[in-house]
């Protein structure tokens, strides 16, 4: 009798372990007391299983409302500005063709490691697809989405492209590898599209990562800030696919509730490649969702500000977005190149600071040797996210530890992308100079950070020598890739990106491709498939 009451009751009693022992002592009370009486007899550990009866009562009868609301004003605000926007600004677009011809470059010194190199081209070894999107350096011919991937892999590669810093940090830069591969798949398929249209992609990806980026940190919740490289190439290549508001709307929507990227690949004890190609995955996931919605998926349109499921309860701790500005050209106007230093953006003064310091010990007769102690004042952002102590694993590792990055050039008078190699991290008097550095955060250089007119990235180093004699402070409070510095720093620029194609075409190529980039009047006129044929591997 017992054992044909026990399998009547329902599956939620039928457990195992050390619970499933008194639920079943639950089961035996059940059959032998009436329903009335079954609750207060049962022991405490099986008093949260009620009755069929007792559980239809106290049931709410709330239920979900179906009707679809207006868009959230955040995705409203992006489509407008991608569909209306127009941008007349001349720094702007000067500006970008400066970020055009860093980025590339960038992307072509990022294929000279194999640990790139080999994640590149198609899924499935030997796939061409015709009209498909080239990948500059190489003879892949891919469908977009897979370009996407391959150019947002090479270009932040080596952490060597433009970056922007406010409560969010990130890599404008970084949607270029969709906005490129979509622009160049379409030229070839016969659409008119020139470098110009790529500029102003790109101003406008620039601008919507980095407004989002102004007043909202996603790292201080454990997030990536490649969700708003996705975010943004998302809106931008949908203009480009000629997709309408409404259906931009719908994609934005789309990117927002993807799944996001934990920054754990960017933090020690867990600090790895995947880093580096993070943005490429973002790439290809915004041409992916845009293409979708452009087959007619429809999106979410309070994505961010659903009760409970959406962006804001689950992942943003409830908290609205905040915006300092309306979008316009203001981020690539303020962007910052990457012009000298292939180093996390945080510690670029930092390390023209150690440049400095090393030429000083080299004219006292002095070496890294003689240094004693070393103290950094830093800005908070830097102490939060680059500042590592202790045995360094990988290349990743080593160029997001400001400590590292002001020990090499002051033990070697540079840093360049070698330098975070095992073969170079090797010398012992690496981490003997990083045991004396010590970071502290200067509360004057947080607060400038996000002021707007200023947005410096200041960092100081004061140097004790073994004999006791203290060196004077160095402080670097612009890096010459600032706006401040534009002038002293264009130059430099574009002597890096002569230096980044150099290894991959002949003199001749490379006279062609730095014409052609030189020519600011007739650059924007080209189409883009001639564009992008420029950097294909003979």
């Amino acid at each position: 009798m017992l054992s044909t009451a026990r399998t009547s009751l329902p599956r939620t009693l039928r457990c195992r372990g050390t619970l499933s022992s008194s639920l079943h002592t639950a089961s035996k009370l059940a059959v032998s007391q009436s329903p009335l009486y079954q609750r207060q007899s049962l022991p405490k550990t099986a008093v949260a299983f009620k009755s069929p009866v007792t559980h239809s009562r106290n049931m709410s009868s709330h239920a979900e409302s179906a009707v679809r609301p207006e868009p959230d004003q955040v995705l409203q605000d992006i489509a407008d500005y991608v569909h209306n926007f127009k941008i007349d600004s001349e720094l702007a677009f000067e500006t970008a063709r400066l970020c055009l011809i860093d980025t590339i470059g960038c992307g072509l010194e990022g294929l000279r490691f194999e640990a790139c190199a080999r994640l590149l081209g198609p899924v499935v070894e030997g796939t061409v697809v015709p009209n498909g999107t080239r990948v500059p350096g190489t003879n892949y011919q891919l469908d977009p989405i897979r370009g996407a991937f391959n150019i947002g892999t090479q270009i932040r590669w080596l952490d060597f492209n433009d970056c922007f810093l406010a409560a969010e940090w990130g890599h404008p830069s970084d949607n270029l590898g969709a906005i490129l591969a979509v622009a160049d798949h379409l030229s070839r398929q016969g659409q008119p599209l020139t470098v110009h249209d790529i500029l102003e992609g790109m101003i406008k990806a620039h601008e919507i990562q980095g407004g989002l980026a102004l007043l909202n940190s996603f790292n201080r919740v454990g997030l990536d800030h490649v969700v708003l490289v996705k975010v943004a190439s998302t809106a931008v290549v949908s203009k480009l696919l000629g997709l309408d508001r409404a259906q931009t709307i719908d994609a934005i929507s789309q990117a927002w509730v993807d799944g996001q990227s934990l920054r754990t690949y960017r933090h020690a004890p867990n600090t790895g490649s995947r880093k580096s190609w993070a943005a490429g995955d973002a790439c290809s996931r915004a041409v992916n969702l845009a293409y979708l919605v452009k087959k007619g998926e429809r999106g979410m349109p309070s994505v961010l500000t659903a009760k409970t499921w959406g962006f804001y309860d689950v992942l943003f701790k409830s908290r609205p977005f905040e915006f300092q500005m309306p979008y316009s050209s203001y981020i690539m106007e303020n962007v910052l190149f990457k012009i000298s230093y292939p180093a996390e953006f945080h510690a670029q003064t930092a390390v023209e600071a150690a440049h400095i310091i090393h030429a000083k010990l080299k004219d006292l007769g002095k070496t890294s040797d003689d240094i004693k102690s070393i103290r950094i004042r830093t800005q908070e952002a830097a102490m939060r996210i680059i500042n590592k102590k202790g045995p360094l694993d990988n290349f990743a590792d080593r160029d997001h530890d400001i400590n590292y990055m002001v020990a090499f050039p002051l033990i070697f008078g540079e840093l360049t992308s070698e330098s975070y190699t095992d073969k170079a991290a090797a010398d012992p008097r690496i981490d003997a100079l990083r045991a004396k550095i010590t970071c502290v955060e200067e509360k004057s250089y947080s607060v400038d950070y996000h002021e707007p007119s200023k947005r410096s990235i200041s960092n100081a180093l004061l140097v004790e020598l073994n004999d006791g004699t203290v060196l004077d402070e160095v402080e670097v409070q612009y890096p010459v890739g600032h706006k401040r510095r534009r002038q002293e720093g264009t130059p430099l620029l574009l002597a890096k990106f002569k230096k980044h194609i150099a290894p991959h075409f002949d003199g001749a190529r490379q006279k062609k491709i730095l014409d052609t980039v030189n020519d600011a009047k007739s650059l924007p006129k080209l189409p883009v498939s001639q564009f992008t044929d420029l950097f294909v591997k003979a």
